[in-house]
């Protein structure tokens, strides 16, 4: 894609809306071959980002979820250690002897979505989507350092993998914490925000075909105003489609309907948002002519 124009265009033709801001971003990774660190409230879009992204370059997406806990061996590689003992075995019943070589071989090593990213053969790099990294620990982003900076990873038992077609890097966080300042080094940034009336109005129209006109604009808008209240969470562009869609199934063609209240709960996930939400929308019916 030779400028951010022609990312908008074949963003735009997989269905995802992209700003101008998110354009560039994306363009400047391709060409600087740079991770991206998507920031942005949970449902603005970080993930659906990427995803869309492997679609327009109709390329494999390797996705890698984060969470608490999260080891080298199960986002980077790990041996096969039942591949490993049945070697052994096999050996001793003829009565052959095996070194550590023989036994830490690439055939016996597990790949994880990251060596997986690094050693896909291309000729189109695959994207390899690193989700909600700040629900990792501090720990699993030190290992990502030197992939993030190489596009490569060592295995001490063989060495070095250095990706011949570098992977496509995105990586999202809804800032539950800080990211290392290591980690951000490495990485090109851009933070999406909740879409502007008229561009969260055509994403939910995308989304959900057939909803009715006045339902998504009037929906879309709602939630517009429900963001500036003091929510514990509150909704995104996720919630909007779904909320909707959910509407939709009804058959409500705007926000007037009396099945309507019931559907808080599509975009109100906590009860004290759901009072809040609730209340704002009967408002909003009230004072509509």
């Amino acid at each position: 894609m030779k400028d951010p124009l022609a990312v908008r265009r074949r963003l735009d033709a997989v269905d995802y809306l992209a700003d101008d801001g998110m354009a560039m971003a994306l363009f400047l990774a391709l060409k600087l071959g740079k991770p991206l660190l998507l920031e942005g409230e949970p449902g603005v879009g970080k993930t659906a980002a990427a995803k869309a992204l492997a679609r327009a370059l109709d390329t494999t997406l390797i996705r890698l979820q984060c969470y608490e806990g999260l080891t080298a061996g199960e986002a980077l590689y790990e041996w096969n250690y039942q591949r490993q003992l049945l070697a052994i075995r096999l050996a001793e019943a003829q009565h052959a002897t095996l070194t550590d070589a023989d036994l830490f071989r690439a055939e016996f090593l597990q790949e994880r979505p990251i060596l997986r990213a690094v050693r896909h053969p291309g000729p189109v790099p695959p994207v390899l989507l690193i989700d909600e990294i700040d629900r990792a620990d501090d720990e699993f982003e030190a290992l990502l350092f030197e992939f993030l900076g190489e596009a490569g990873i060592t295995v001490p038992e063989l060495g070095t993998f250095a990706a011949t077609t570098p992977p496509i890097v995105v990586l999202t966080s809804n800032r539950s914490r800080e990211l290392h300042d290591a980690l951000r080094r490495r990485c090109l940034y851009h933070w999406i925000d909740f879409p502007e009336p008229a561009r969260a109005a055509e994403i939910v129209r995308r989304a959900v075909p057939g909803a009715a006109e006045p339902l998504i604009r009037t929906a879309t808008e709602f939630i517009g105003a429900v963001r500036d209240l003091e929510l514990d969470k509150a909704p995104g562009m996720a919630e909007a489609i779904d909320w909707v869609a959910a509407l939709s199934v009804l058959g409500a063609t705007d926000l007037a309907a009396g099945d309507v209240l019931r559907t808080v709960g599509a975009i109100a996930k906590t009860p004290d948002d759901r009072a809040a939400v609730a209340a704002a929308l009967g408002a909003h019916q009230e004072s509509q002519p």
